[in-house]
């Protein structure tokens, strides 16, 4: 998987016979991360701002020719004993799908730093971080979700839903009792 940054969207021909476009088409001049090489791409226009790209926002391509935004984020798999926390969302597209609590990392920040500042937001509560479980890459209809997922545990405060509908301390046997978001129950696959 390569990353790119969106660097120039401009207008390309449509509806002419050497095209054979049949729609608006945007040009989009992709500078991909790692080596700073540029590459165009045409992508529908209509699809633009319902996947959310812009110029100066992150982009992969699919193995089937597909342009998706890139979303990273970091999740807490918050241990206590036996149990580890779920929450459902409690807004969205996919309110009342279940997912380990984290969010997006903002510029300037470590995922771990990240997600104590995310469940503080989310949770009201202090946690430690501990080590990396695995990065999970999924590709939802509109986005690349890149989501370093990390064990952790409460230090400090009490749970306090701020963002969430509901909360669960699970088992491991009753982790799939729930209806999880897809890239959140590839990490479950990975854990079991």
């Amino acid at each position: 998987m390569e990353i790119y940054t969106v660097e120039q969207i401009t207008e390309a021909d449509y509806g002419c016979e050497e095209t054979e476009r049949k729609e608006p088409t945007a040009l989009l001049k992709l500078r991909l991360i790692r080596n700073e090489e540029s590459k165009y791409v045409e992508f529908p226009e209509a699809e633009l701002e319902s996947k959310g790209i812009t110029e100066g926002k992150k982009v992969i391509i699919t193995d089937d020719g597909k342009v998706l935004k890139y979303v990273r984020v970091v999740a807490a798999v918050i241990r206590d004993g036996d149990k580890i926390l779920a929450t459902a969302r409690g807004y969205g597209e996919y309110k009342g799908w279940w997912e380990f609590p984290g969010g997006k990392i903002e510029k300037g920040e470590t995922p771990q730093q990240a997600l104590v500042r995310e469940i503080k937001e989310e949770l009201s509560a202090t946690i430690e971080v501990d080590e990396l479980i695995y990065t999970i890459e999924y590709d939802y209809p509109t986005f690349h979700l890149s989501m370093d997922c990390f064990w952790a545990k409460l230090v400090e405060g009490e749970l306090i839903l701020k963002e969430a509908e509901a909360a669960k301390w699970l088992s491991k046997d009753e982790l799939l009792s729930v209806k999880w978001l897809p890239a959140d129950k590839d990490l479950i696959q990975f854990m079991l």
